[in-house]
This record gives structure tokens, sequence and C-alpha cells, in this order.
């Protein structure tokens, strides 16, 4: 019953995960963080690599009752969230601005000790923000065309991917937003429709893609596992920088679709669906509430 149980949990933990990390806003970590498995999400990824064989065996039982609510989530917000992503832009960026809204104070509680000790790291917020802008005026490229693979093109996916990747386990810096950036955003969710429907024709593209997701683990996930433990008040000085950040690559999201829209403004920013976001959060909370009872 208690296995039954940890697989339901983390099986959650994973959903609500994919649904983050599938359309451009908010990152799969942040999700991680609000929920309250972050560090144990970051080290499991590093033990998986470079643990000892114990702790390698432990990382890949979390790793895969996370990655089936991961694979789950990602199906559907793949079929579904992306769709809404193109049509419903303002209403979805409402959300994720109630998403970072009522998201930060909950890090800054959750963390309060660390940065109370560590107030002169607050400059680390700063560059958080900083990071985040930058990535934010980098021109979208087009929708690249991913049919005629060449070595260029394969490079080109592989480091995208290995960015990305890096992306999506930092909260604050959404994984999907640089794949948009590159112009790889639509390409790749489209591929994954494409396997979904069983065309295999798509799978070269996707496994380049998944080589240069696990070569972005081993690269950055150690890096960012060993700046928790060793720096953590910086860490998370520069995690609500980048959160905070992110308010404002949401705003411009609009600039970034295939047909660009107006960056958002008060009169297409909707109360309902930033509401929506609040509520959500509040959710998150409680599920995770209720994971630290049940554990």
């Amino acid at each position: 019953m208690k296995k039954l149980k940890e697989y339901i949990i983390n099986g959650i933990r994973g959903f609500c995960m994919a649904l983050a990390d599938s359309v451009p806003g908010v990152s799969g970590g942040t999700i991680a963080f609000l929920l309250g498995f972050y560090d144990k999400f970051i080290g499991s990824l590093d033990d998986l690599f470079r643990g000892k064989k114990e702790k390698r065996i432990e990382a890949i039982k979390f790793l895969i009752k996370i990655g089936i609510g991961w694979v789950i989530g990602f199906a559907i917000a793949s079929t579904i969230l992306a769709n809404l992503f193109d049509t419903q832009i303002y209403a979805m960026s409402s959300l994720f601005i109630g998403f970072i809204i009522f998201a930060i104070p909950i890090v800054i509680y959750e963390e309060r000790e660390v940065l109370k000790k560590n107030l002169w790291n607050i400059v680390f917020v700063l560059l958080g923000i900083a990071v985040v802008v930058a990535i934010t005026f980098l021109k979208p490229a087009g929708a690249v065309d991913i049919q005629n693979l060449n070595i260029g093109l394969i490079v080109y996916i592989f480091i995208s991917a290995m960015v990305a990747i890096s992306a999506m386990v930092l909260p604050g810096i959404s994984g999907s937003t640089l794949l948009l950036i590159f112009g790889l955003y639509v390409p790749i969710i489209s591929a994954v429709k494409e396997l979904l429907h069983f065309n295999f024709s798509v799978l070269p593209v996707l496994i380049i893609f998944g080589l240069g997701i696990i070569a972005g683990v081993l690269l950055f996930v150690r890096l960012i596992n060993k700046c928790l433990t060793s720096f953590r008040s910086q860490s998370i000085y520069a995690i609500i920088g980048m959160m905070l950040g992110s308010l404002y690559s949401i705003v411009q999201g609009p600039t970034t679709l295939d047909v660009p829209q107006p960056a958002m403004t008060f009169e297409t920013f909707s109360i309902l669906f930033f509401i929506i976001g609040a509520v959500i959060i509040g959710g998150l909370q409680a599920l995770k509430y209720f994971m630290e009872k049940k554990g």
C-alpha cells in the first residue's frame, strides 16, 4: 500500500511538472520547488549518472515514479495545452503570471531561514532577473524545418536540447521558451504528437533531442546540485530573481508566436485566468501538505 501511495504521489508530481514544461511560461523546476521535492529531484538526476550503486538504484526508482506521471502529463499537454497557447495566448499568459506572483512568496517563506541569514546575497536577485530578461531579448527564430536532417541541423537540435533541459530544471526559466527562441518549440511538440499517432518517421529527430537532454543533465545538473548544497542562499536569491524576470518573459510571450501578437497589456490581461493561476498554486501547496502528512 505504501509503494502504491508513493507511485501515486510521485506520479502527480511528474504530471504537474510536465504540464509546466510543455508550455512556455513556467518551468517544471518551479513546480518541483513549490511541491517541495526539488532538491531530491536534482540530487536524483545527479546520482543517476554519478552516484554509487545504492544511490543510483534509489535515484532510478524515484525518477521512474516521477517519469510515469511526466510522460502522461506531457502527452496530454502536447495535444491540448500547446493548442491553447496558440489560440488563447493572453489567457494562458495571465494564468502563468498568476502562477509566478503567488509562487514567489511561497518560495521566500519556505527558504526564509536561509534568506534571512544572508541578506547581502539579495544582489543575486538582480542577476537572476538579468539572465531571464536577456534571454527574452533574443529574437525567436522561425520554426526550424526538421524534416531534412543534416549534420548542422543535428548539432543544432542536440545543443538546443542541452540548453533547454538546463532551463527546465531551473525554477524561473522556461525551457519551452528557449525552444521557442531556437525555433524548435513547434517542430518538437509536433514531432511528439506525430509519434503519439504512431508516425515513426519523426523518431530520429526525437532521439537526437533526447540525447541532447541527457548530455545537458550530465553537464548542468551537477553544477545546480552543487550550488544548492554549497551556495544555497545565493542560489535561492537567484531563483527568486529568475522567477521575477520570467514575468517580463511572459508579458512578451505573444511576440514569440509563429504569427506574432502584441505583447500583453492591461487590456489583454485576463483577471479570471490570473485568479485561476493563484488557485492552482494554492492547490499545489495543499497537495504538498497532503503528501507531507501522508509521507
